[in-house]
């Protein structure tokens, strides 16, 4: 099985005191901070599926807080020899921790942060993978449908298995966050994992 998780750079106005240092340098084509921020947050299904827009949003709400977009995680797993998905995933965080955090304990403590957050991120898709049914839907009514039931389904899954690891991650550090796909992302290997397994490892295709 292949699980894995990294970070691309996201600029965002006002949170460039967050250093979650990410494990990758590749950038983010278009800037967030040139997008003008949304009023209202993210259009969703009931069960957390991003249904409208093609961008990540940059607000989210969690219960009363205001969460900001500051991470664009790339990752994927394997359930199997021929089945897994790739897909972006998005760390939200509350801006008001992380100034309190940041004159409590420092930067520095936000790298560790950062590997506690990649855990979960990792932990929680290759659970989710491994509870989703990615065989071909002979009901769908096309590929686009298919998809879609796949991204909901993974969704569900996904949510489920980081409830319990975000409370944890919350309670011991006091910061509030939010991870979550973005389903327009989401790539579904149903007939090989070998292309995702080179994306994760480039170094055995030598």
């Amino acid at each position: 099985m292949v699980s894995g998780m990294k970070y691309s750079n996201i600029i965002l106005t006002g949170l460039t005191v967050l250093v979650l240092i990410g494990c990758s340098t590749q950038e983010v084509k278009q800037e967030a901070s040139s997008a003008p921020a949304p009023k209202e947050s993210p259009t969703l299904d009931q069960d957390g599926v991003q249904v409208s827009g093609q961008n990540p949003p940059l607000l989210l709400m969690k219960g009363d807080k205001k969460l900001n977009l500051v991470r664009i995680m790339d990752g994927g797993a394997c359930k199997n020899d021929l089945q897994g998905v790739k897909g972006t995933f998005l760390l939200y965080a509350d801006p008001s921790d992380i100034d309190r955090i940041k004159k409590d304990k420092g930067t520095k403590i936000f790298s560790d942060f950062e590997s506690k957050i990649q855990a979960i991120a990792s932990d929680s898709l290759q659970q989710a993978i491994n509870e989703s049914n990615l065989a071909e839907d002979p009901f769908a009514l096309g590929e686009e449908e298919a998809q879609q039931k796949l991204a909901k389904q993974l969704t569900q899954n996904f949510n489920s298995a980081s409830i319990v690891p975000i409370k944890g991650f919350e309670k011991e550090t006091t910061l509030t966050i939010a991870i979550t796909t973005f389903s327009p992302s989401f790539i579904f290997f149903q007939k090989g994992c070998e292309a995702l397994r080179m994306d994760e490892n480039p170094d055995s295709a030598n």
